[in-house]
């Protein structure tokens, strides 16, 4: 087996290399390789249903398609991935066998991780690591997260909170606690320690040598390819198109949103519930049609809300439509 260490921390070329591995050569590989904060969505994911992608512009993190399928993941540098390339057995998706390299590395360094559910590793159960895979014939390409020291107030701020709110035409991610190795592994060198030490154990293991990654124009030509707006947003049309909603009781009634969402703003909105108006509310849904969560506040000013729903306060129903927005909506 070959074990990587990838240096750069560029996620569009680094999944580059790690598709080239799996597509163009027939070697057994373990590597090891950490991200600039990127998003990294599954392959058949709808990014607006998943993803605050306002919040990527707004705070300069990137966004990346893999070619595996499952949730979406947040990266940053305090985070280690993992890439297990081998050839499997029959079965169509085995998370526990390519998992176990990883489990038996943090056992070897007092942790005790358990693969729980389809495809997370649990430490005191709390997650610290998504996996995921592609297979082709009999060659499978299985990589996973290791959170170490990420942020994880960005990670739960950049991903939709309350996926199940979520009506889209694709696959949504599942809401998981998380939590640092950090906390349970407190180590000296941090990431870069963390990873030496499981290239240690893992090349012991399976007698295995360091290799230099691939460098070559294939290489180049799919990390350009990752970066284009073609491959992080497929079919857009169809994918721009989703449905949220949320619902809140207040003292005067029940208020229920939904949404019909063409990327980021509202295509058509739907406001109902036992609440009393003096004016149709079907005026203030029409006022908000074609704005995004950010343009609320300032579509709401001036307009009489407690017209529509009496008792509402802009700052409260400013509130609800941008939980509902951000899939947080109650």
């Amino acid at each position: 087996m070959k074990f990587i260490r990838l240096h750069t921390t560029d996620p569009y070329y680094n999944l580059a290399v790690e598709e080239y591995l799996f597509s163009h050569t027939e070697d057994e590989v373990f590597m090891l390789w950490q991200n600039d904060p990127v998003v990294v969505v599954g392959r058949n994911q709808n990014v607006y249903a998943e993803v605050r992608t306002e919040l990527l512009r707004e705070w300069g993190i990137r966004l990346a398609r893999r070619i595996t399928g499952g949730g979406a993941v947040y990266h940053d540098r305090g985070n280690l991935n993992y890439t297990y390339i081998a050839r499997g057995g029959e079965e169509e998706i085995d998370f526990a066998t390519f998992s176990a390299p990883i489990v038996e590395a943090l056992g070897s360094l007092g942790v005790t991780a358990t693969l729980s559910g389809r495809n997370d590793l649990l430490v005191n159960g709390k997650k610290i690591s998504g996996n995921a895979q592609h297979r082709v014939g009999d060659r499978v390409l299985h990589h996973g997260t290791l959170l170490y020291d990420s942020d994880l107030s960005i990670l739960s701020s950049v991903l939709r909170a309350d996926p199940e709110k979520l009506s889209a035409k694709s696959i949504r991610s599942v809401s998981s606690r998380v939590m640092n190795l950090c906390e349970v592994l407190p180590l000296a060198g941090g990431v870069e320690e963390l990873a030496q030490r499981i290239l240690d154990c893992l090349v012991s293991r399976f007698d295995g040598q360091m290799a230099e990654p691939p460098e070559n124009e294939t290489v180049h030509a799919l990390a350009v390819r990752n970066a284009s707006e073609e491959w992080l947003y497929p079919n857009r049309a169809f994918l721009s198109q989703y449905t949220v909603t949320g619902k809140k009781r207040y003292p005067f009634g029940s208020v229920e949103i939904e949404a019909e969402m063409w990327g980021e703003r509202i295509r058509r909105l739907r406001i109902s519930g036992d609440f009393f108006g003096t004016e149709p509310v079907s005026v203030l849904e029409e006022n908000l049609q074609g704005v995004s969560a950010d343009e609320i506040p300032e579509r709401l000013r001036c307009l009489p809300v407690e017209r529509y729903i009496f008792g509402m306060t802009r700052e409260a129903l400013t509130e609800l439509l941008q939980n509902t927005l951000w899939g947080r909506g109650e």
